[in-house]
């Protein structure tokens, strides 16, 4: 087995990871709380609350009741991840960081379109507050998306394009 099919694995790994612990919190949530009930874990801070997303990421049009509103999104998705495992397909060997992203993204996507196909919306439950701001809930799969899409970021940052990626070598100067 050579480096690229072996590293290929382990980013096939990280994703399977991710939709594994995204399916397993959201079957806890719904066998142990009702639909709205929230649960104090950091008082003034972050509740579980379980709600039922019918639209986009951080609720974006679940108030829409577009016609076939879930097959779109599921369409939507499956088209993503079609363009961001064809993305990763092409990236080097080397390119550790982007790739650990990709498995990141792809994960909470395939994550939120199992939801999708299976339920007909997407399962979120942890609810972040403080004071009178509040973030829209979300689950394990948007954390790994929001997580992979911030490395993909810092990547961008550290690697303008056209430079050499030696993620394997040590750092050198002014990095």
């Amino acid at each position: 087995m050579n480096e690229t099919t072996s590293g290929r694995r382990m980013y096939f790994g990280v994703a399977g990871l991710i939709v594994c612990l995204d399916q397993i919190t959201k079957a806890l949530v719904d066998r142990y709380m009702s639909l709205y009930e929230s649960r104090a874990v950091v008082d003034g801070l972050v509740k579980l609350t379980y709600v039922q997303n019918r639209g986009a990421a951080f609720g974006i049009l679940s108030d829409a009741d577009l016609p076939y509103q879930s097959w779109l999104f599921a369409v939507v998705s499956l088209l993503a991840l079609g363009a961001i495992a064809a993305y990763a397909w092409k990236l080097p060997p080397g390119s550790r960081t982007p790739r650990l992203a990709l498995a990141l993204i792809m994960g909470g996507a395939v994550g939120n379109l199992l939801d999708r196909l299976r339920l007909g919306y997407v399962v979120d439950f942890v609810d972040v507050h403080w004071g009178v701001h509040h973030w829209p809930a979300f689950n394990v799969a948007d954390s790994a998306i929001s997580v992979g899409v911030a490395l993909l970021l810092l990547d961008i940052l550290r690697h303008p394009q056209g430079e050499a990626r030696t993620e394997a070598s040590p750092a050198g100067p002014g990095e």
